[in-house]
């Protein structure tokens, strides 16, 4: 949990503040008045959808399934600014900013992006090792598809790297392309282009059936790339080669022209609804990435056919969309005019719930929480598999629960799951597990009794009077120390599947170690009481002395035990 964070101001201006209500299934975005969903699907793949805060229904609405490259998670395919000590790979794609610089253009129709990873991070092993896996695939692109509101919802396929093996076992799972698709786009990802496969065939009739859909093809000249002193594809290899041979297919059937455009060149038809774009790499560099994110090239083929596309910059860069590109996770610096914590409740009193909540996510997200929020503590824990194999892991947590204010004036502030999760994922962080609860507080230096309360649970006043009480008996301990026993956890689990819209909650220890609240999805989601607290865990872990997503550790079978105990957790959060 970074403290350091220099985009702090940035920051202020980019937290979502719209108090619309989110769409259904959906939760308010920490950035860009953005609202997202996240689910894993088929048991493996998980996706992250990401809508604008107005999306209407009633509009047209694009659908755009950006599947990941090889070892590339959602978050860092999506994207993020650039801060000492953040994984490179933040920094190469920035499809989120595409997909906002594109809404930034567009009125007339919503667009919606869906990015996906597979189990492993790697579709092409995904797919060697999943049965019927292109049927599969179908049922997901589908699955995504039904999760976002309104009619009609036309799909856009693309990806990049080893992305493309996504766009090719969907091709591979039908004789006919699905109407409701109606652009395919690679970028730097058509390896697995096949004249056996029938993909020219499927693609040619694909675009002949409707003047509405379009393939677009963005490439470079790979055939002498070096790498540690070896060429980094085979003498057959590359998306050079590929591309060569979807031009030579089409030019079976139709009339290609070739052109220039910069340092590209292209090879379009069928009035501009095929467009193939490949860098001639006058310099003999890697540009697999850079055809992305430094070219924009997402933004080139989203915009191909639509007059609108010189408004948005150049293909081939620089970068068209770096105000959209949201900051880095971790916590800003508490802000010098930051109000303390007495004083927020007070500005908040009287709030309606919704209101309440947009208030406190505003202010923390801008920083406002003491800084012994920031003393992170470690927990070391073990675990063996069905193999009896054992695994290790360490993962840093909260010392106490997230509050508003400075270390001389805070309140612990309890809020819905939705703020919570739309917190954790600006700051980097994921909600706990029943398991992370019990571990918590046998790790615990500061136990205290629960201090039950039976009136105005759900006021504000009583969220101030109950902090008060805590502080009384935390009198003469240790500041930012880890605590325990104070408040029922917000956490995630498997249970939440059973009932739609629905807080889970679990704790409140009492001093001989037996919680309070049982595992419970009682309450609806909007249902806050004083007694809810967040604590949140760093979405970075360590796994057998290998950094690894606290999501994908919850989700594999094999290690999920070091955080779960109820076994791989589909829920990935709110």
């Amino acid at each position: 949990m970074n403290s350091a964070h220099p985009f702090c101001v940035l920051a202020l201006l980019l937290v979502n503040t719209a108090t619309a209500a989110p769409l259904t299934g959906f939760r308010a975005g920490a950035w860009f008045d953005e609202q997202v969903r996240e689910r894993w699907l088929d048991g493996n793949v998980r996706v992250i959808v990401n809508a604008a805060r107005d999306h209407d229904p009633k509009r047209p609405t694009r659908l755009v399934i950006y599947a990941t490259p090889n070892g590339n998670t959602i978050e860092q395919t999506l994207g993020s600014a650039k801060v000492e000590g953040l994984d490179w790979h933040f920094d190469i794609q920035h499809v989120a900013a595409q997909v906002r610089r594109l809404r930034n253009l567009t009125k007339d129709e919503n667009i919606v992006l869906a990015c996906i990873e597979a189990e492993g991070l790697s579709w092409p092993a995904w797919r060697r090792t999943t049965a019927d896996h292109s049927a599969r695939l179908r049922a997901i692109v589908e699955g995504i598809r039904d999760l976002v509101p309104g009619a009609p919802v036309r799909v856009t396929l693309t990806g990049h790297s080893g992305g493309g093996s996504f766009i090719f076992g969907f091709l591979n799972s039908t004789e006919v392309i699905p109407d409701y698709v109606d652009h395919i786009a690679f970028l730097d990802a058509n390896y697995a282009y096949s004249d056996a496969e029938k993909h020219g065939d499927k693609l040619l009739a694909w675009l002949n059936g409707d003047t509405g859909r379009r393939l677009s093809v963005v490439a470079y000249d790979d055939r002498e790339v070096m790498l540690d002193g070896k060429r980094v594809v085979s003498k057959d290899g590359g998306t050079y080669r590929a591309t060569a041979r979807m031009v030579e297919r089409f030019a079976k059937d139709l009339e290609l022209s070739e052109g220039r455009l910069g340092d590209f060149v292209t090879h379009t038809g069928l009035d501009g609804r095929i467009a193939m774009y490949v860098h001639t790499n006058p310099k003999n560099r890697i540009l697999h990435t850079a055809l992305v994110g430094e070219m924009n090239g997402l933004l080139r083929v989203l915009t191909d056919g639509d007059v609108k596309a010189p408004d948005w910059g150049t293909f081939g860069g620089p970068r068209a969309y770096t105000k959209w590109v949201q900051p880095p996770p971790g916590i800003p610096p508490r802000p010098p005019d930051a109000v303390t914590g007495s004083a927020f409740v007070k500005k908040i009193a009287d709030l309606k719930p919704a209101e309440r909540e947009e208030a406190i996510a505003r202010e923390i997200l801008r920083g406002n929480i003491p800084e012994f929020l920031r003393n992170i503590q470690t927990l070391t824990e073990t675990t063996k598999d069905k193999a009896g194999r054992e695994h290790s892991a360490t993962y840093e947590v909260m010392p106490d629960y997230l509050a508003v204010g400075s270390d001389a004036d805070f309140v612990r502030m309890p809020m819905a799951p939705m703020t919570a999760q739309r917190i954790a994922d600006a700051f980097g962080c994921a909600l706990p597990t029943r398991k992370v609860v019990d571990d918590v507080y046998k790790a615990a230096t500061v136990r205290l009794e629960p201090i039950p309360l039976t009136a105005d649970r759900e006021s504000v006043a009583t969220f101030a009077k109950h902090h008060g009480q805590i502080e009384q008996q935390r009198a003469g301990k240790e500041l930012g120390a880890l605590v325990a026993g104070i408040k029922k956890d917000v956490v995630i689990s498997n249970r939440l599947s059973e009932k739609p819209n629905r807080v889970a909650i679990y704790g409140w220890h009492k001093m001989d170690g037996t919680p309070i609240q049982p595992l419970a999805i009682v309450h609806v989601n909007t249902y806050v009481d004083y007694s809810h607290g967040v604590r949140l865990m760093k979405r970075t872990m360590m796994v057998d002395g290998k950094p690894r997503d606290v999501r994908h550790v919850l989700h594999a079978a094999d290690v999920c035990g070091l955080l779960s105990d109820e076994g791989p957790v589909n829920w990935p959060g709110y």
